[in-house]
C-alpha cells in the first residue's frame, strides 16, 4: 500500500517575522551610521583658494617653506605670539620666503560664559577667508588687537562681523558668520591639532616649522631669528 505524501506547511508567520527584524536591524544599524557620521563629519567646507579643506589651513602667501601656526583667537599666549613674532612672519610671507597657515581652532569656548567665543571667531576667520583671502592677515591682526579677556562673553557676532568689514571683507559676510557657517568644520579641524612633544592634550600657540612642531616651553624664546629663521634654513 502506497503511502500519501506528507505536504509541508510553509511557515509564512514566522518568515514575515524574521523579515521584519533583519529590517529593523537594518534601519537601526544605518541610524547609528549616519548619527556617527554626523558627529564626525566636518560640516559646510570653506571653499577658498587660500583654505586646505583637509587640516583647516588658511594660506597667507606661497613660500616653499611652511610655518603652521594653530591659535584661539580668545587666548592671551597666542596674541603674545602674534605680537613677537607676527611681523617676521607676515615679511617672509610677503617676501615668497614661506607660506604662513594659520590654523584657527577653538579649545577655550569654556572660558567664554557659553557664547563659544572661540569657535566663533575661528568661524569667523574661516567666513572672511572665503570672502577674500586677502584679508585674512588683517583680519587676524584686528581679532588679537581687540582680543577679550578670558571668562568674558567675547565679541558678539555683530562685532566680528564688523572688524571683518574694516578689514577690507564684504557686508555679506555678515550671516556667515551670524549663522556659525563651518562651526562643525572648526571642530573637526581643532581634534587635527598636532600635540606638542610629552603634552597630552592640544595647547595653543603650537607652531611647527617645514612640518616639524615645536614646544613652547623649550623652542619659543621670543627671538623669531632664533626659532623661527634659523630652523627654516635648518
Amino acid at each position: 500500500m502506497m503511502m500519501a505524501a506528507v505536504r509541508k506547511s510553509t511557515n509564512w508567520f514566522a518568515i514575515g517575522v524574521t523579515a521584519a527584524a533583519l529590517v529593523i536591524v537594518l534601519i537601526v544599524g544605518g541610524v547609528v551610521w549616519f548619527a556617527n557620521s554626523q558627529a564626525t563629519s566636518p560640516g559646510t567646507l570653506p571653499e577658498s583658494s587660500a583654505v586646505n579643506t583637509e587640516n583647516g589651513a588658511i594660506a597667507i602667501g606661497s613660500g616653499a617653506k611652511s610655518v603652521d601656526t594653530y591659535v584661539d583667537f580668545m587666548c592671551p599666549v597666542c596674541n603674545s605670539f602674534e605680537q613677537a613674532y607676527g611681523p617676521t612672519l607676515q615679511q617672509l610671507a610677503d617676501d615668497g620666503t614661506i607660506t604662513l597657515n594659520i590654523h584657527p581652532i577653538a579649545i577655550l569656548d569654556r572660558l567664554s560664559q557659553g557664547t563659544q567665543y572661540s569657535t566663533r571667531a575661528a568661524n569667523a576667520a574661516y567666513c572672511v577667508a572665503v570672502d577674500d583671502p586677502a584679508n585674512v592677515s588683517a583680519y587676524v591682526k584686528a581679532l588679537y588687537a581687540q582680543q577679550p579677556k578670558e571668562n568674558t562673553a567675547g565679541l558678539d557676532d555683530a562685532t566680528l562681523a564688523s572688524i571683518a568689514t574694516s578689514a577690507g571683507a564684504s557686508d555679506s559676510v555678515a550671516s556667515c558668520i551670524s549663522d556659525g557657517t563651518y562651526t562643525r568644520f572648526v571642530t573637526a579641524m581643532t581634534a587635527k591639532t598636532p600635540l606638542q612633544a610629552n603634552a597630552t592634550s592640544i595647547a595653543t600657540p603650537t607652531i611647527a616649522v617645514n612640518g616639524v612642531t615645536l614646544n613652547n616651553q623649550s623652542d619659543l624664546t621670543g627671538d623669531p631669528q632664533k626659532d623661527i629663521v634659523d630652523r627654516l634654513d635648518g
